[in-house]
């Protein structure tokens, strides 16, 4: 059964925060990106909590967007760790699938919502 989006937010936004209480452990640099990494990836999900009570197709399409780019800015703070050397490829590579898997589903529920917009839009 597939998770919902909710649901698959908020545990990548588990995932985030362990990754960045291992990160605070660490000196300099390490720390500053991990409070990047925070804000961005658990705003994802916050967002798309926020859609759920949206007020309107326009909020919701809006709160989806800002948790689009929000997933995108984390996969941007993931693979900065990595090419830095912070954390090892291995240590993260099932985040940053995950990161990219979400940024697939919102970009497609955004586009869903768009789209059944223009559907029940008539011609003129």
């Amino acid at each position: 059964m597939k998770k919902d989006i909710c649901d698959r937010t908020f545990t990548f936004s588990i995932r985030i925060v362990k990754l960045c209480q291992f990160l605070d452990d660490k000196p300099g640099v390490a720390r500053t990106l991990a409070q990047q990494l925070l804000r961005s990836g658990t705003s994802i999900g916050a967002n798309v909590e926020e859609a759920q009570a949206a007020q309107s197709k326009a909020d919701f399409i809006g709160k989806m967007m800002i948790a689009l780019k929000k997933s995108r800015e984390t996969r941007y703070w993931l693979r900065l760790l990595v090419a830095s050397e912070i954390v090892p490829q291995e240590r993260i590579s099932q985040l940053q699938t995950e990161a990219e898997e979400l940024t697939r589903i919102l970009g497609a529920i955004i586009v869903s919502s768009k789209n059944s917009d223009q559907r029940h839009t008539p011609n003129s």
